[in-house]
């Protein structure tokens, strides 16, 4: 059984592997293809964390967990602004791999803060409840079955109207995801 905090890590390390896999190629096919890949998983990663690990920070940390959630949110709502520019580009675009870069630069730093600051407290303060942590895993999981897989900062950073918005976007994301380009 895998930990939120390990689940939550994996999601990191692959982002980081699209980026990668998206600078180290100059055929635009490829970079098309994991380019895809990297705004598929990053969009469901943060609205799975949105909607699953966010309310676990407000549950189980109390006052603190309540600000993580809110400064997550807030990194998560730049973000999304950054990654709906680039989702739309295309390699061939001349500022394609600078937009990447410069998405990549805010959502590296907001990587490194979450796992040495926030998946680490939420970590401490689950150790009290049995299984809870591998239980969030599970529902983190799940929600990103479910959830959009494209950004929609429109949307909004904050739940009921964010998630509400997201399960609408969700179905018309799929369909459009059967003709876009993914890796093998």
């Amino acid at each position: 059984m895998s930990t939120i905090s390990e689940v939550i890590i994996k999601d990191h390390r692959q982002l980081e592997q699209y980026y990668n896999k998206i600078l180290a190629s100059s055929d635009h096919d490829h970079q098309v293809r994991f380019g895809n890949q990297f705004t598929w998983e990053l969009a469901r990663h943060f609205v799975g964390e949105e909607l699953v690990v966010f309310p676990a920070f407000e549950k189980y940390l109390d006052g603190k967990g309540h600000e993580m959630a809110e400064h997550d949110r807030s990194d998560h709502q730049l973000i999304k602004e950054l990654l709906k520019s680039f989702q739309n580009m295309k390699p061939t675009d001349s500022n394609y791999v600078d937009r990447l870069q410069g998405l990549w630069a805010m959502l590296s730093q907001h990587i490194e803060d979450e796992e040495k600051n926030d998946l680490p407290a939420l970590e401490d303060a689950l150790t009290t409840v049995e299984k809870a942590s591998s239980s969030i895993a599970k529902s983190f999981g799940r929600a990103k079955a479910f959830v959009p897989s494209r950004s929609h900062p429109i949307a909004g950073e904050n739940p009921p109207f964010a998630t509400a918005v997201g399960l609408l976007s969700a179905p018309i994301d799929r369909l459009t995801d059967i003709f876009r380009k993914f890796p093998d």
